[in-house]
């Protein structure tokens, strides 16, 4: 598994940086929105962006229903 990680490095750095860039993004749209729930359950839970792509689905969806 060590030499996985020594040889692979770079996968590990892309999949941190895809988690911190869609956090953020979902955070950032969670509190534009008052989404104190939201916010607090993207800012405490690591799911590897997972939580945070579900977030922006569902609010990208209903800010177009709301148009």
């Amino acid at each position: 598994m060590k030499e996985f990680f020594l040889n692979y490095w770079y996968l590990l750095l892309l999949l941190v940086v895809w988690d911190i860039v869609l956090k953020l993004m979902a955070m950032f749209r969670a509190a534009r929105r008052n989404k104190k729930i939201w916010f607090v359950a993207l800012g405490l839970l690591n799911t590897v962006g997972i939580l945070p792509l579900i977030y922006l689905y569902i609010s990208g969806k209903k800010q177009e229903m709301d148009m």
